[in-house]
């Protein structure tokens, strides 16, 4: 056999074919561009690829809502706390207005010596509660708030006429009556409200003078109708009141904002708040007791 012949019976009956490639080389076929039309054409092996989107950001539908932080005063000096419809809520801060030996005294004098009771109340489901605190009303006119009513007292004791004539003198305003409350300890307590009884008037001035240990008297602010009485996102105030330190809330405060002093359940003192007011006859056919809004009077 020639060498010629060999060596083309090597090439052609003994050598193996190589296997054929399972993936495209380089250029789609035809077919394979029709059938995939919706594909980019791939240069290294790697197979088809569809186009990837490029990630767009959408606004949230609901704007995210921030509850406010609580706000502390303590600083001596008038705070102007909100501006409203109703008007301007304001409140007087004076620590000190009591110097501590005078305090000292009086709360002894106080505590042991007023006809303190606790009171008893009802619910808005008509179930009878006594109050966590315990009181005793002064004033020409008796007092109904939260379903009970406290009679007229016109014998005030001494020391209270005391402070009246100063808290009167330092405010410029004059009250006819006091509201006195006694909070035993740290479990004493008031629930949210606001002092807006008819027998108040409009706009009413609280003077509230603390004896005895601190406690913190909260605000949160009255949440607009849209919000269904949902106070969670309202703006709130703290201010630990002191011994001897007396509080005036003025202005739209009673209609605008409601006041607490909560349970504490740590250690805690007796205080005396002694709330200065002015009460004025019921109006004619309305419910003692009852709220009564104000608004203001259009030109």
């Amino acid at each position: 056999m020639s060498d010629k012949r060999r060596a083309a019976r090597v090439q052609g009956s003994w050598a193996k074919q190589l296997p054929k490639p399972s993936g495209p080389t380089g250029t789609l076929s035809n077919n394979n561009q029709t059938k995939n039309s919706n594909t980019t054409s791939v240069s290294w092996g790697f197979g088809p690829q569809k186009t990837s989107k490029a990630f767009e950001f959408h606004q949230p539908t609901k704007p995210v809502r921030v509850v406010p932080p609580e706000k502390v005063i303590e600083q001596a000096g008038d705070h102007e706390i909100s501006h409203g419809p109703s008007g301007v809520s304001r409140l007087r801060l004076m620590p000190g207005f009591l110097p501590p030996e005078e305090a000292d005294w009086m709360f002894s004098k106080l505590l042991a010596e007023l006809p303190w009771s606790q009171k008893t109340n009802s619910n808005r489901q008509g179930d009878a509660y006594e109050e966590p605190r315990l009181t005793c009303w002064y004033g020409e006119l008796p007092y109904t708030y939260a379903r009970s009513t406290m009679a007229a007292n016109t014998q005030w004791h001494p020391l209270l006429v005391t402070l009246r004539e100063a808290v009167e003198q330092v405010s410029g305003l004059s009250f006819n009556s006091l509201l006195c409350n006694l909070y035993r300890d740290g479990h004493d307590s008031i629930g949210w409200h606001s002092d807006d009884e008819a027998s108040l008037g409009d706009k009413p001035t609280i003077a509230s003078l603390s004896l005895g240990d601190t406690r913190v008297f909260s605000l949160r602010k009255q949440p607009p109708p849209e919000e269904n009485g949902d106070y969670t996102y309202v703006e709130r105030i703290r201010i630990p009141l002191a011994h001897g330190m007396l509080l005036l809330m003025e202005g739209a405060t009673q209609d605008d904002w409601e006041h607490q002093v909560a349970k504490e359940y740590h250690d805690r003192g007796p205080r005396i708040n002694l709330t200065f007011r002015t009460i004025y006859p019921e109006p004619e056919g309305h419910r003692p007791g009852t709220k009564m809004r104000f608004t203001a009077k259009q030109p």
